[in-house]
């Protein structure tokens, strides 16, 4: 009985952790992934196995590597005018979606998907135009079993387009627009950014104040998630591990956040930095670690600036 117990503990212990009880040295991983010089980077998700994807400001090329060994190819080539701002990899059917920032501000304001293994261009999405003001900042992609969402930073709305339930690809003019109303405000500046699903619901931040939603993807409406009184300053890209939130933060650092039921609070378990951090705006958990994409703001992009992922920890510092 007594050896029952103590393998009761243990399981449940490795069931509660907020993050994997065991995970490959870090030695078996670079450290840090270089990206070409002058690709000014966005988003970042993982695919199958070790590999990852990473899009570019500069031009929407789409690259392709590995995490374990760091070797990195094009996916898909840039065009002008294009950029790929978020990302994120649809498993199920092996596809990969892409927001397309704002005509008025940076790139087309399309929504554009691809084959994840070919490369090739398999849809783009027609947005319909935000009521006032015109101007809208495609941002940030989570995608469900049902439908893939994206923010717009510049509009209290998400783009909605839903998914045929025979993985079959939707019809460009499927997108809808989706009012985010209830907890929360639109203020100046970038707003709704990084965006996760769970159980459900969406988690949806707000760059501009430091706060994280709760939105229900039937109706938009919208319910602050209490961080006891955190705010999560300089806030971009979410990724999401089981319930754990990893909020990644244009000031150096990923602040990790223990979800609590139902999504309605947050539990901040500390920050986790490095020195390899230079604005980092996205970041996916794979091989049990996190990779985050440093776009480098504060440094203007030549052709010769370089760019490059960070390998970190899953635990926040001293964790």
């Amino acid at each position: 009985m007594r050896r029952f117990v103590v393998l009761f503990v243990v399981v449940l212990a490795f069931v509660l952790a907020p993050w994997p009880a065991t995970a490959a040295p870090a030695g078996n991983f670079p450290a840090q992934i270089d990206l070409p010089n002058g690709f000014f980077p966005e988003g970042i998700d993982s695919g199958r196995g070790t590999s990852f994807f990473v899009g570019s400001l500069i031009d929407g090329a789409i690259w392709r590597g590995d995490l374990r060994t760091g070797s990195r190819a094009v996916l898909a080539d840039g065009a002008a005018g294009r950029v790929s701002v978020g990302i994120a990899y649809e498993a199920a059917r092996d596809r990969l979606w892409v927001a397309g920032g704002g005509p008025s501000i940076l790139g087309t304001g399309d929504v554009r998907v691809y084959d994840a293994s070919s490369g090739e261009l398999l849809a783009t999405f027609v947005i319909p135009a935000p009521p006032t003001p015109a101007v809208r900042f495609l941002n940030d992609v989570g995608v469900t079993r049902d439908a893939v969402y994206v923010t717009d930073s510049f509009n209290p709305q998400l783009v909605v387009i839903p998914l045929p339930a025979d993985g079959s690809l939707p019809s460009t003019n499927s997108a809808m627009l989706l009012p985010v109303t209830g907890d929360f405000v639109q203020t100046a500046g970038a707003n709704l950014n990084g965006i996760v699903a769970k159980s459900g619901m969406l988690l949806v931040a707000q760059s501009s104040t430091g706060k994280l939603f709760r939105v229900d993807p039937a109706t938009g409406t919208a319910d602050e998630v209490d961080l006891g009184g955190v705010a999560l300053s300089s806030v971009d890209g979410l990724e999401l591990q089981g319930g754990t939130l990893y909020a990644v933060r244009n000031s150096d650092l990923v602040t990790v956040v223990r979800l609590g039921s139902q999504l309605a609070t947050g539990t901040v378990l500390g920050d986790i930095t490095d020195p390899g951090l230079d604005v980092p705006t996205t970041a996916t958990v794979a091989a049990g670690r996190l990779w985050a994409v440093n776009a480098r703001f504060g440094t203007g992009p030549t052709p010769d600036t370089k760019y490059w992922i960070t390998q970190l920890p899953l635990r926040p510092n001293g964790g």
